[in-house]
């Protein structure tokens, strides 16, 4: 992974080290680095934490799932939803819970949130129509694709600010400002954090490249369809005109990749907006999303 070498790089990524993910996390991902690990290990570490498991249940209860009865107990649960979709639930979780103490002035964390939920949920779907068979892994690089952001708003406010300023005024990609003034940009600073905590390549790699897709990657399909997604997640969120707005920023190559076309990434984006509220509820229980129109922190 090559790496920017400025004094600004050097003080988010010193910063970024002293963020660790929650204790539940990190044991479920031993549990699951065991080759010999069974459904009842998975359990023991889910139970440990009420909030993961509440939301567990939850999620596998939600109509998402479609399931006609009742599950109310961690191991039918687990055995449902498969060992990989039980790690990304409590991967997100673990993540929000890891900036939950982000001051509302150095970023407004209920906006940021439903706009990565809005990424997640359109990556999702824009996975299954790109036939790939692990869309819930998309779910949560569309998530994730902000989180240098995190980082950046509290270690160099400032700058980070500036530079979004400046690219909504001249009207210019936020990520080529970022390099522009501070010499990377935050998706850069995304695949650094995530890949300093051990979280796959194919998560990480999507989040870094998600900027400039069109880089020769082992994950460069994914990479597209977490750009495409942000693309709908920005323009959602605003009030601008959506169709002008969404096709200038899409990169071409997304469109060689994937082989969408845009009128499909309309009736997505709709039926995102349908169920946004049902998704922020699954991760973020009692809040509400942030509509079209609001003030957003990026």
């Amino acid at each position: 992974m090559d790496q920017p070498t400025n004094s600004l790089w050097g003080k988010v990524t010193a910063d970024a080290q002293l963020l660790t993910l929650p204790a539940v996390y990190l044991r479920l991902r031993a549990v699951l680095d065991d080759p010999e690990y069974s459904t009842s290990d998975i359990e023991d570490v889910i139970s440990m934490d009420p909030a993961i498991a509440t939301r567990l249940l939850r999620q596998v209860n939600s109509p998402y799932f479609g399931i006609a009865s009742k599950i109310e107990t961690i191991s039918r649960a687990v055995g449902l939803l498969g060992s990989q979709r039980v790690h990304d639930l409590v991967l997100a979780t673990s993540v929000a819970q890891t900036f939950s103490g982000v001051s509302i002035e150095v970023m407004d964390m209920h906006a940021f949130w439903t706009r990565s939920v809005y990424c997640a949920t359109a990556a999702r779907m824009l996975a299954e129509h790109c036939n790939l068979q692990d869309s819930e892994q998309l779910f949560v690089a569309g998530l994730l694709r902000d989180i240098g952001h995190l980082v950046m708003y509290q270690s160099i406010p400032d700058e980070s600010q500036e530079a979004l300023l400046r690219a909504r005024a001249e009207r210019h990609a936020l990520y080529r400002v970022e390099r522009e003034l501070v010499g990377f940009d935050y998706a850069q600073l995304g695949g650094a954090l995530l890949h300093q905590w051990g979280i796959p390549r194919c998560l990480w790699e999507p989040v870094q490249l998600h900027v400039k897709p069109d880089q020769p990657a082992d994950y460069s399909l994914e990479a597209s369809i977490v750009h495409l997604a942000g693309v709908l997640s920005d323009v959602g969120q605003t009030d601008e005109d959506e169709c002008e707005s969404f096709l200038s920023l899409v990169h071409p190559y997304v469109w060689q990749v994937t082989g969408l076309m845009p009128e499909q990434c309309e009736a997505i984006k709709e039926e995102v907006e349908r169920q946004l509220d049902d998704v922020m509820f699954l991760i973020f229980p009692g809040s509400k999303t942030v509509h079209s129109g609001s003030r957003l922190a990026l």
